[in-house]
């Protein structure tokens, strides 16, 4: 085997067991529950953060810190925080950003709630001076 079908398939096998790793990690769900989380949480709210100061871990942190204070807030039904991952680099793949927040609400409803909530504004009070760009992505399911 030369040196790059080495590689390829070096490449495919550790593809294949990290993909059967999660497939084994995830947790089996009624058939009628499939689509559970779908229909009760339909509306999502997906943020993306940049530091001032990406070099700061520290700043990340805090964030990160801030971010999940969220989740206190009762229309939120699920809250992720993330950070960018180490995957391969691609064109599609923007990992210019530091810090995500990604929250599902049952309804429109409910996100507006968010929006003005006083736990919602202290965040930001004390988590803006943290941050130089924000981009929100607010969908619903089609």
């Amino acid at each position: 085997m030369n040196k790059s079908n080495r590689r390829k398939f070096i490449g495919t096998a550790a593809v294949l067991v990290a993909g059967t790793a999660a497939a084994t990690a995830m947790p089996m769900m009624p058939a009628n529950n499939e689509m559970k989380n779908k229909e009760e949480f339909p509306v999502v709210h997906h943020v993306f953060f940049w530091l001032k100061n990406p070099a700061s871990i520290a700043d990340r942190d805090q964030l990160v810190a801030g971010v999940k204070t969220l989740s206190a807030i009762e229309t939120v039904n699920h809250l992720k925080v993330g950070i960018v991952a180490s995957t391969e680099k691609r064109d599609v793949v923007d990992n210019s950003w530091a810090v995500s927040e990604l929250i599902f609400f049952k309804d429109l409803a409910g996100q507006a709630v968010y929006q003005t909530h006083p736990i919602h504004l202290e965040f930001i009070k004390n988590c803006s001076h943290l941050w130089e760009k924000v981009i929100v992505y607010d969908a619903i399911d089609a």
